[in-house]
C-alpha cells in the first residue's frame, strides 16, 4: 500500500533528452528536471545506451532529497520501438536500433506472412522486426527489450514490458481483468523466452534493490510501475478521455492520436491502436516534424520569422518536409524522398512552406484515420515545442478544420507521473 502522502515520479526519455516530473497526491507539479543528450538522438552509436543509463541515474539523483525520500511510485516512458539486444544482466550487446530505423524490411515481410499485413508489427520500423534483425547479428542475446523496458529493468532487475511498448513487438491486449499475452505465432519469429514478461501499462513491477535505492536516496518502498511510450505519455498528460479527443505531439517527429471506440490497425499506412481501457487510442507517427525545421532554422529565426507568416494564405508550395528519406505515416514508404523544392529566396516564405507541409501531413493523417473507422477529431490538443507557435497553430487549425489548443502542461513526463500515481486505473477515466 502506497502511503497517502506519497509523491509520484514520471521519467520521459525522448530524442533530445530526458525529463522528470514529480507530482503531489493531488496531481500538482512539485518539481521538474531535465537533462539534454547534447544531440538529437536520430542515430545511435556504441555509447548511446550508456548515455541513457547515466542520464537516468543523474535525473534521479538531481531531485531534491526531500522529494526523493517521499516517492511512492515511479514510471518511465521512452521512444516507441527503440530496441536493445541484452545479456542476462541487461548489458547491451549491440548498438540500439532506434525508433526510425527501417533496415529490417525482410523481417517485416516475414511478420506480415504470419500476422497479416495490417498488424502493427508488420513494419520495418517495428520493434519485432528490429528484434529479429538483432537476433541474427547478436546470437548470444538473452533479451530483446524496448528502451523503456530496459531502463525499468536497470532499476528493478526484472525483464518486464508494458503493452504499449510491446504493441509493435506483437503483444495482444488483455481486458481489465485479463492479462496481456504474447501470441503463439511469435515463436516462429523470435523465441518468446527472449522477450520480457508482458503486463498492462501502469502495472506494479516491483521495488528496486535496497542498495541502489540507498545510493540514489530514494525510499526503498518506492514502487516501480510498467511504463509506456513517449507519445502515449504525451496523451496521458492531457485531459483527453472521450472518443474524438485527439492529441498531436509536435516534437522531433509528428505523432497523431485520437480516442476511438473501434480499433484500427493498418500497417500499410503506419496506423496502429493502443489499448486505452475500454477504448482504443488510434494513430501513427510521421518522420516529419521539428527535426526538419532545425535543419534549416535556429530557434531565434523561428521566433523572428513566424510572425511574418499569414496562416490564412496558401504558399503554393507542395512540400513534404522529411529530414531524410523514409516515411511511416500517413504514407508508409521507407524510401520516400523529402520534397523541399522549389526553395524561395525569402526565408519567411520558406518557413511558411515547411509549416504548411507539416500541417497538411497532420490533416491527411487524421483524414486517413477517419477513412479507416476512427472518429473525426472533435478537438486537437497540441503537445511539444511546436504547440507554442500561435501562427503554426492557426495554420494547422485551418487545414484540419478542427479547433486546436496547447495542453496546459507540455511535458510528457507529467503524463508518466500520472501513470505512476494511478497505475492501470488511469485508462479507465470517468466518461462524461
Amino acid at each position: 500500500m502506497i502511503p497517502a502522502n506519497s509523491l509520484f515520479l514520471g521519467l520521459d526519455f525522448g530524442t533530445s533528452g530526458a525529463r522528470a516530473c514529480v507530482i503531489s497526491p493531488h496531481g500538482d507539479i512539485e518539481e521538474m528536471a531535465r537533462r539534454d543528450f547534447g544531440c538529437d538522438m536520430s542515430a545511435a552509436d556504441l555509447h548511446t545506451a550508456r548515455l541513457w543509463h547515466e542520464t537516468l541515474l543523474e535525473l534521479l539523483s538531481s531531485l531534491p532529497k526531500g522529494l526523493r525520500k517521499h516517492l511512492g511510485a515511479l514510471a518511465i516512458d521512452a521512444t516507441s520501438a527503440t530496441v536493445l539486444a541484452c545479456d542476462a544482466h541487461f548489458a547491451p550487446l549491440a548498438i540500439p536500433l532506434l525508433y526510425n530505423d527501417t533496415r529490417a524490411t525482410a523481417e517485416a515481410a516475414h511478420i506480415a506472412q504470419r500476422a497479416g499485413t495490417s498488424h502493427p508489427a508488420a513494419m520495418a520500423s517495428s520493434g519485432l522486426a528490429k528484434a529479429m534483425w538483432l537476433r541474427q547479428h547478436t546470437p548470444k542475446a538473452r533479451f530483446f527489450m524496448n528502451q523503456a523496458d530496459w531502463l525499468s529493468a536497470l532499476l528493478t532487475g526484472e525483464a518486464v514490458s508494458d503493452l504499449h511498448n510491446a504493441l509493435k513487438m506483437g503483444g495482444i491486449p488483455g481486458q481489465k481483468t485479463a492479462p496481456a499475452v504474447w501470441p503463439g505465432w511469435l515463436n516462429e519469429c523470435i523465441a518468446m523466452t527472449q522477450l520480457p514478461r508482458l503486463v498492462q501499462p501502469g502495472s506494479a513491477i516491483g521495488l528496486m534493490p535496497v542498495a541502489l535505492a540507498r545510493t540514489l536516496g530514494l525510499s526503498p518502498d518506492c514502487l516501480i510501475r510498467a511504463g509506456t511510450t513517449d507519445s502515449m505519455a504525451a496523451f496521458l498528460a492531457t485531459d483527453a478521455h472521450r472518443p474524438g479527443d485527439a492529441v498531436t505531439s509536435l516534437g522531433s517527429t509528428l505523432v497523431l492520436k485520437v480516442l476511438s471506440s473501434q480499433r484500427v490497425d493498418a500497417a500499410e499506412f503506419g496506423i496502429y491502436s493502443h489499448w486505452f481501457g475500454d477504448l482504443w487510442l488510434t494513430g501513427g507517427a510521421s518522420n516529419a516534424g521539428g527535426s526538419v525545421l532545425r535543419q534549416h532554422f535556429s530557434d531565434a529565426e523561428l521566433a523572428a520569422l513566424s510572425p511574418l507568416i499569414d496562416p490564412n494564405q496558401d504558399t503554393g508550395l507542395d512540400y513534404y518536409p522529411l529530414p531524410r528519406p523514409g516515411e511511416r505515416f500517413p504514407v508508409n514508404d521507407p524510401t520516400m524522398p523529402p520534397r523541399l523544392e522549389p526553395r524561395p529566396d525569402n526565408r519567411a516564405a520558406f518557413l511558411h512552406g515547411l509549416l504548411e507541409g507539416l500541417a497538411r501531413i497532420e490533416a491527411r493523417g487524421y483524414a486517413r484515420l477517419q477513412e479507416l473507422g476512427a472518429p473525426a477529431p472533435s478537438h486537437i490538443t497540441s503537445m511539444g515545442g511546436g504547440a507554442h507557435n500561435p501562427v503554426f497553430t492557426r495554420l494547422r487549425s485551418r487545414l484540419t478544420h478542427t479547433p486546436i489548443t496547447p495542453a496546459p502542461v507540455q511535458e510528457a513526463c507529467f503524463g508518466t507521473a500520472r501513470l505512476a500515481q494511478r497505475g492501470e486505473n488511469l485508462f479507465f477515466r470517468e466518461k462524461t
